[in-house]
């Protein structure tokens, strides 16, 4: 069991690793949802407030900091470098800009564009981060480079 949950998805099947690629772009989505709540009501915080309510909250960020560093790491172990990415970063990332389009300011004074990049380069980095941290407590699958650079010297002519 523990080798089905935690072995490399490059030996799975098909299917199977498809589902498990499935399931952790909808984990990344349900804990951004979870974690900052969406409120589409845009409305001020009180009577004559010129400022909007915003449902994020330090605590909210954190924890939705904890389930994407945690996802990346499983698929940073599981899988190859460029998953974690997309499955982790790309979700919450595409639910912020969809989230930021429906308030309703205008482009020029609006600030949504600069928080939403710098937004989605902390969670792409932070996944890349986690998931390279993770590949190092790999098992190696006993793909060795050694051939290819035994094959590739005595292709220019040296002895190994």
């Amino acid at each position: 069991m523990t080798e089905k949950l935690l072995g490399p998805l490059s030996k799975r099947p098909w299917t199977e690793r498809w589902l498990t690629r499935l399931l952790g772009a909808a984990l990344s989505s349900a804990a951004y949802l979870l974690c900052l709540p969406w409120d589409l009501r845009n409305r001020p915080e009180s009577f004559g407030s010129t400022t909007e309510t915003t449902p994020a909250s330090v605590l909210g960020v954190a924890g939705l900091a904890v389930c994407l560093l945690l996802l990346a790491a499983y698929f940073g172990r599981r899988d190859a470098l460029a998953w974690p990415l997309l499955l982790v970063a790309v979700p919450p990332a595409t639910l912020m800009y969809v989230s930021f389009r429906t308030h309703s300011e205008q482009p020029d004074a609006s600030v949504w564009p600069l928080t939403w990049a710098f937004s989605t380069l902390v969670i792409a980095a932070g996944a890349l981060v986690a998931a390279s941290v993770a590949r190092r407590f790999r098992e190696e699958t006993g793909e060795s480079m050694d051939g290819l650079v035994f094959a590739h010297r005595k292709c220019e002519g040296q002895e190994a």
